[in-house]
């Protein structure tokens, strides 16, 4: 755990390193984190916002030889690719997966238990949402498939955030990345993206607490 963490706060260093070492096929390991993310479900802990981020703003330097639109157009078949395959396995496999004696010791009850809740707030409207917030997003096309929402309604909200949110963090990190006081402070600004997206879970449960007492 203490190496992902490292990864995820250094993650512009660890991207250079990636990009050195395997040139061309940085683009498929990059589309692969993105992919298995959302869609293995057991790994909500893998870097979102901050990994699309950090490798766009390595476009901007001409010295990596990486295209913008290359990330853009794989970071979008990924989010909405490893959504959907989180959706057929909820669809498939229900609950079997946070009970599997293994598989569910990735996932937490109690994140499991926020995606529900999530979902029973905002119905449909959590789909799209659910896309800018971490872990938050690996569940929640699970929970909507194992309540019997259809797909077609649910790639009708996934595809749009995919779409937001690819362009978002990609844009950012292409225009922003890279300057100084961003590059100098990179850690920070992962952190700073990480608490923004926890800013509507943050909310929710605060309300949910106050609406209690």
């Amino acid at each position: 755990m203490s190496t992902l963490i490292d990864f995820i706060l250094h993650i512009d260093a660890h991207l250079v390193n990636i990009v050195t070492t395997f040139g061309n096929w940085t683009y498929l390991i990059l589309f692969a984190i993105i992919f298995i993310e959302t869609g293995a479900v057991i790994m909500p802990f893998l870097p979102g916002d901050s990994l699309l981020f950090a490798a766009s703003a390595l476009t901007a330097n001409p010295t990596y030889g990486l295209q913008p639109w290359i990330f853009v157009v794989i970071f979008l078949i990924a989010s909405i690719g490893g959504d959907s395959l989180n959706f057929y396995l909820g669809s498939k496999f229900g609950e079997l997966i946070p009970r599997h004696k293994l598989l569910g010791r990735f996932i937490k009850e109690k994140d499991l238990q926020s995606a529900r809740n999530f979902f029973d707030k905002y119905g449909a409207w959590a789909i799209f949402l659910a896309r800018f917030m971490p872990i938050i997003r690996t569940l929640v096309p699970f929970v909507a498939a194992t309540s019997n929402f259809s797909y077609k309604k649910f790639v009708k909200y996934n595809i749009p955030a995919c779409i937001t949110w690819v362009i978002i963090c990609c844009g950012g990190g292409h225009f922003f990345g890279n300057i100084p006081f961003v590059k100098e402070h990179f850690s920070m600004v992962v952190i700073g993206i990480v608490l923004i997206s926890l800013i509507p879970a943050i909310v929710g449960f605060l309300k949910g607490k106050l609406s209690k007492s």
